[in-house]
């Protein structure tokens, strides 16, 4: 936190020179609003809204841009804000491969970022590009432990693997087989698919084929639902596990009965009024569930909407 409040510091000192009589902070956002990722992005806007409106006497403007989940326009959108709107701060992208495409913008304009994306890559190892970046949701890495526990502890002992063909997919195999490994769980099948694919069937064939006690898909919003719905058509009856990149009710609805009983790792905001009372999270996430659900119906509160949040909640700390 500390390193983000001297850049902060910096960017803002640079900003008033060049205006001295401006007393306002910019934060430039681009997030996936449009496209495969928008049940990320969505309540990311929505959550906007709620963010902390000043940061020590000065007023805070937010300027958001739709990236429609596309690396080319994140990275667009990134020079956008910096070169011409002039912001101390980017918030974004809502997923992996556009969050990493836009490190090279922030560390040559030495701008802080702070993604709201999973892979640990955003950040590790730490270098000097890296060094200006920042994320909020769990890391790929951490979550890939809880479910390799639980499957342990579930007795699965070989399991199928369906992900993404990007950064994001890509990130989740790498610390996926690491944690079976560490787990004596046999990883014996392995399959890609599109965020814009309409069909896998040729993928859930593979993995039907290969018999494992359990599948992991690794995908992020509503195209995740897409391998679950294939592999029940198949009458495929093991485990079924997802990330926490599918936490919110679109996935659900999208999904339908087909993803019932899926086994997923979230943060604590989707279980915020049944955490105790001491523990520290349980009243931010539950002043910002009831702001969300009162400006956007109850139930509508999403893991990825809080990602957003606490973006806010780092700047402001700074």
């Amino acid at each position: 936190m500390r390193r983000l409040a001297l850049m902060l510091l910096a960017a803002t000192a640079l900003a008033m020179a060049d205006a001295p009589a401006q007393a306002q902070i910019k934060i430039g956002v681009t997030i996936s609003t449009t496209g495969p990722a928008a049940s990320l992005g969505v309540p990311q806007r929505n959550s906007i809204a709620l963010m902390p409106t000043s940061i020590g006497g000065q007023t805070i403007e937010y300027i958001v841009l739709d990236d429609g989940a596309d690396s080319t326009r994140a990275v667009a959108n990134a020079r956008k804000l910096i070169d011409e709107n002039n912001v101390d701060a980017v918030v974004g992208s809502s997923t992996t491969p556009a969050s990493l495409a836009m490190i090279d913008v922030a560390a040559e304009k030495k701008v802080p970022m702070i993604s709201l994306a999973a892979s640990a890559r955003l950040i590790l190892p730490m270098d000097a590009q890296r060094n200006w970046v920042f994320k909020t949701p769990q890391n790929d890495s951490l979550m890939a432990d809880a479910i390799a526990e639980h499957m342990a502890k579930a007795g699965v002992k070989t399991v199928g693997f369906i992900g993404f063909n990007d950064a994001y997919g890509d990130g989740w195999l790498a610390e996926a087989t690491r944690a079976f490994a560490a787990r004596n769980i046999q990883l014996v099948a392995t399959e890609k698919f599109a965020r814009a694919d309409t069909s896998v069937t040729g993928q859930v064939l593979k993995l039907v084929a290969a018999r494992p006690d359990a599948v992991l898909i690794a995908g992020a919003g509503t195209p995740a639902a897409l391998p679950q719905k294939t592999l029940r058509e198949r009458n495929y009856t093991g485990k079924y596990y997802q990330t926490h990149g599918i936490a919110n009710a679109d996935f659900l609805r999208v999904g339908g009965r087909d993803v019932e009983g899926t086994v997923l790792p979230a943060g604590p905001i989707l279980v915020a009024s049944q955490l105790p009372d001491s523990n520290p999270i349980k009243a931010v996430a539950g002043d910002y569930v009831r702001k969300y659900e009162a400006a956007h119906g109850a139930g509508s509160v999403a893991t990825f909407g809080a990602h957003a949040i606490d973006a806010g909640l780092m700047l402001q700390a700074a």
